[in-house]
């Protein structure tokens, strides 16, 4: 590469370090803090803390990604730009085509770093992020375990143990359910233990007695029972144990789902491969966000005055590709075949950029900004003296 592209090269990658640092702190905190009361309030560690927050950091990164590349680009191109900077390499020789370089460079750069995120990183940090919170949330169910005290697990549920022997056998049980509207269930047995299995934990329980009352109705149904197993990990998570989302599935499989993993996460075939096609898209997507940040101020010519009229259309631009590329996404989701959708919003936006260069190449157009530009100037000039 020329000198000035490393140079211009080196200031994008700094800026986006500096940029990408500021919003990645701002959503983390966000997020931590909210972590912080749920682990804390479990009686969790430090540490612990510590491990939740480095899992979610990819899925934090990814989102920024895009937004830190467009500022870099927009504020490197701005300062060469007010500096004259760019000035003197036009003279030399360099048209906006030429200048762009080294911001595709540095695209390309973040799209690397974004497939490796997106592909590798997030799914993995995800997964292993929804295995440690069910690690947890079974050492959390013996925090509920008291004797001789109602205990208020989750909303709706109301759990009653008279006496826990030394050996971990739960004695005189009472469970009442009332989680469903239509149905409150209550759980009443003898004896219980609880069962770690690979689904999460589950409350088994001997002689007892279930009651079921349909609340519209005031219908009481009773049923004994030798031996009942109740689920209550969803008395913490939720949600079932060992179900995967779609952010915890490597692409591969996204991109040729089997049967199990659509039952699995309740999805469509369409909807998993379009999901698979966006985390490329979304690496793609990160070029033209840089590279719209140096287009609309390249065309925009040198200003003694700035570019915040360009920076703000290079904004609108961007946000609204986002917008189209989230709904070509859940286009992509509910039309089968359709996965090509999800590259449509950074097709578009190439040709976008292509076509702001283009502009910019163009000497009628170039005069044309530089007439506008002379005489605004003047007529501010003018105003000043007058004042």
């Amino acid at each position: 590469m020329a000198r000035f592209d490393r140079y211009m090269l080196s200031q994008l990658v700094v800026l986006f370090g500096f940029y990408g640092l500021v919003l990645v702190l701002l959503f983390w905190v966000n997020r931590a803090v909210r972590l912080f009361d749920q682990l804390i309030a479990n009686g969790q560690t430090a540490l612990v803390f510590l491990e939740f927050s480095a899992m979610i950091l990819p899925g934090v990164i990814v989102f920024i990604i895009p937004i830190a590349s467009f500022a870099a680009a927009v504020s490197v191109t701005n300062r060469l730009n007010s500096e004259s900077e760019l000035v003197v390499a036009q003279a030399a020789g360099y048209g906006p085509f030429r200048l762009a370089r080294p911001v595709l460079v540095f695209g390309l750069l973040t799209a690397l770093f974004m497939l490796v995120l997106t592909h590798i990183l997030v799914p993995m940090s995800q997964l292993r992020f929804a295995e440690r919170q069910a690690e947890i949330a079974e050492n959390v169910t013996a925090r509920f375990l008291t004797e001789g005290s109602f205990v208020h697990t989750a909303d709706g549920i109301t759990l009653y143990i008279r006496e826990i022997s030394p050996a971990g056998e739960l004695f005189d049980i009472f469970l009442s359910d009332e989680r469903d509207d239509e149905q409150h269930y209550t759980y009443t047995a003898r004896r219980a233990l609880i069962v770690k299995t690979d689904l999460g934990p589950r409350l088994v329980m001997f002689d007892g007695l279930a009651q079921v009352i349909n609340t519209e109705s005031q219908r009481l149904t009773t049923t004994g029972f030798e031996d009942f197993t109740y689920n209550i990990a969803t008395l913490l998570t939720g949600a079932e144990e060992g179900v995967r989302t779609v952010t915890q599935i490597y692409t591969p499989e996204l991109l040729n789902p089997p049967i199990a993993t659509m039952v699995e996460t309740g999805e469509t075939r369409a909807a998993l491969r379009a999901e698979g096609h966006f985390r490329n898209a979304q690496a793609l997507y990160s070029i033209v966000t840089a590279m719209a940040g140096y287009s609309m101020l390249i065309v925009a010519g040198f200003s003694r005055f700035g570019l915040w009229r360009q920076v703000v259309i290079a904004l609108a631009a961007v946000a609204l590709l986002q917008s189209f590329d989230n709904t070509m996404l859940d286009l992509a989701r509910r039309t089968e075949g359709g996965v090509w959708l999800v590259y449509l919003a950074t097709l578009v936006g190439v040709v976008f950029n292509i076509v702001v260069l283009y502009m910019a190449t163009r000497p009628s157009f170039s005069d044309l900004r530089r007439r506008r530009r002379t005489m605004r100037e003047r007529s501010r000039q003018m105003s000043e003296v007058g004042a």
